[in-house]
């Protein structure tokens, strides 16, 4: 049996903490900015196996003499996989997949095979980039809307509060990390949204359900009490959730990395945000059983 933790006393080190890292991690996407990938910027993508081991600086070298624009080559899989990412300058140019295999086929005197190309123009990148930021957008409005009508304004606030804390404090490490953004992370940052949204849920369920229950004490021992209340359950999913996802990060290889390692961030800042950034949220509005039960007699004729 878990021992009773006292969280409220953690509150105001805590909020303070996630005010600092949030405004530090607004700063860098301003600032920094944000390493979009090909699906943002247009470019090529292409999949590459040699029938031999080459260093990926020397692949690199035989693309630079072609005037591509920026191109980013690594390792990735089995021996002699290759993933190049190129920043076309001319978009038009119909010969790019086929100047390329045979300069590659001459300067690295190997067997080269194109396993998989995939070409993004700068107008169906710049839509791409715009539905993502619709996306999440809506996500969030959606969101917002449940919480209205499922508990009290109150509610709603803390939870869209903790919503923004998670998605951006996740940007704002990608920004730190240079990590590429592509359409898996804006879907794993779809899914932070989700999940995040589920944790505060079900504190914020029983912290409503107790302030029916003990109508006489305060909003922060409620809160404290409905925390260590849900405290197994949260850390159960958290923990099962985390181990297939560390499983992905570690065998799903380069592809999957970025995504899985987006959503390892999210569920260990959306964990923390629903105790600590959620929770504080109702104590700041002095949210007690009468607030709760004006908003239902507004409800009820």
């Amino acid at each position: 049996m878990i021992k009773n933790i006292n969280f409220v006393s953690k509150f105001k080190t805590a909020n303070i903490s996630s005010i600092i890292i949030f405004i530090l991690s607004i700063f860098l996407i301003v600032f920094k900015g944000l390493n979009y990938g090909i699906d943002f910027k247009g470019g090529t993508l292409i999949e590459l196996r040699t029938d031999k081991s080459i260093n990926a600086s020397t692949i690199r070298d035989s693309l630079n003499s072609m005037d591509l624009g920026d191109i980013n080559v690594k390792k990735f899989g089995k021996e002699g996989d290759y993933l190049i990412k190129v920043e076309q300058k001319s978009i038009n140019n119909n010969n790019l997949i086929p100047t390329i295999k045979q300069t590659l086929s001459e300067n690295l005197s190997a067997e080269v095979d194109f396993r998989r190309v995939e070409n993004v123009g700068p107008k169906v990148s710049s839509e791409l980039l715009e539905s993502s930021v619709i996306a999440i957008s809506l996500a969030l409005a959606a969101m917002l809307f449940y919480i209205w009508v499922r508990f009290e304004w109150q509610f709603s606030v803390g939870s869209i509060v903790a919503l923004f804390h998670d998605v951006i404090i996740t940007l704002g490490i990608f920004s730190l990390l240079s990590l590429e953004i592509n359409l898996s992370i804006i879907a794993a940052v779809l899914t932070i949204v989700g999940y995040s949204m589920n944790d505060t849920v079900v504190i914020y369920d029983r912290i409503r359900e107790n302030l029916f229950k003990f109508t006489k004490i305060s909003i922060s021992d409620v809160s404290n009490l409905s925390i260590n209340e849900t405290l197994a359950r949260t850390i159960i999913t958290s923990m099962t959730t985390l181990l297939a996802l560390f499983s992905i990060y570690i065998l799903g290889g380069e592809i999957l990395r970025g995504f899985s390692f987006a959503m390892i961030l999210g569920v260990l800042i959306g964990t923390y945000s629903s105790i600590f950034v959620a929770s504080p949220i109702l104590k700041f509005f002095k949210v007690s059983y009468k607030t709760l039960e004006k908003e239902e007699e507004k409800i009820v004729p």
